[in-house]
């Protein structure tokens, strides 16, 4: 392979670990402006109470979901019929995972849609602002987030389901569809965080998907990196700021406005 060959290769995985750099350049500048903290850790939490709340009942009733999800095993051998249960019960908690970091961010960004808008506008604001803004109500900046939220979540569900029969599969469910759904699962995350740059300037779901698109390694890196860390205990609450301050970068850079301030 010649030099010409391996660029576009080298360019894309740059682009990657450009778009993971935008989460965490989205993490200083919260870190260094507790306005801009304080503002988005307040929706994360609600979310947060609300899922963790989700996730204690489902546990609570995991080993009955799995004996009515696995009814064909009743007259089996105990251990052959205790065995799938626990792959059954193990299966229906990580779709419930996955589809809980999914839905997550567009919960959180419906709770706490003025004070993510605030964090947005004054990511922007440091970067040179944004002069052909849209002005709109707050009542139909709501109901656009509403429907592209609904649609997101649905798309969301569509995917995981065949993931999560996937993942059943032995070896490839192991490997293949974990790297599958965090790619998926990031370039959603992507989608559905750059939403207030994009509506700040007139753009609807349609019009970030087919940007976003013409830059899939940045936004992949980026939601990968956010997905990534939203599987950790309480990261999706305390990394929400950060996360919306670098999809208003990602948004900004995608559509060629600068961000080297």
């Amino acid at each position: 392979m010649n030099a010409d060959q391996g660029r576009p290769a080298t360019g894309a995985a740059r682009q990657f670990v450009t778009g993971v750099g935008l989460l965490f350049r989205g993490l200083a500048l919260v870190l260094r402006n507790p306005r801009l903290l304080g503002l988005g850790l307040l929706p994360a939490l609600l979310a947060g109470i609300l899922y963790t709340a989700a996730l204690v009942t489902l546990i609570r009733f995991l080993p009955d979901i799995s004996e009515q999800a696995t009814w064909f095993a009743d007259g089996w051998t105990g251990w052959l019929r205790d065995t799938v249960r626990v792959f059954a019960g193990a299966g229906v908690l990580g779709l419930s995972v996955l589809l809980g970091i999914l839905t997550f961010t567009a919960v959180t960004l419906l709770i706490g849609d003025p004070f993510y808008e605030k964090i947005s506008e004054l990511v922007e604001d440091r970067f040179g602002g944004v002069p052909d803004e849209v002005e709109t109500t707050l009542l139909r900046s709501l109901r656009r987030s509403l429907a592209d939220s609904l649609r997101l979540i649905g798309f969301s569900i569509l995917i995981a389901i065949p993931l999560f029969l996937l993942g059943f599969l032995p070896f490839i469910g192991q490997t293949v569809i974990p790297v599958l759904g965090g790619a998926i699962g990031g370039w959603l995350l992507a989608l559905e965080l750059t939403g207030v740059p994009f509506q700040r300037r007139g753009q609807r779901l349609r019009h970030r998907r087919a940007v976003l698109a013409g830059h899939k390694p940045l936004t992949l890196g980026f939601g990968v990196a956010v997905f990534a860390t939203f599987l950790i205990p309480l990261g999706a609450i305390f990394l929400m700021p950060a996360a919306i301050a670098g999809a208003t970068l990602l948004a900004r850079r995608a559509l060629g406005k600068p961000i080297e301030i």
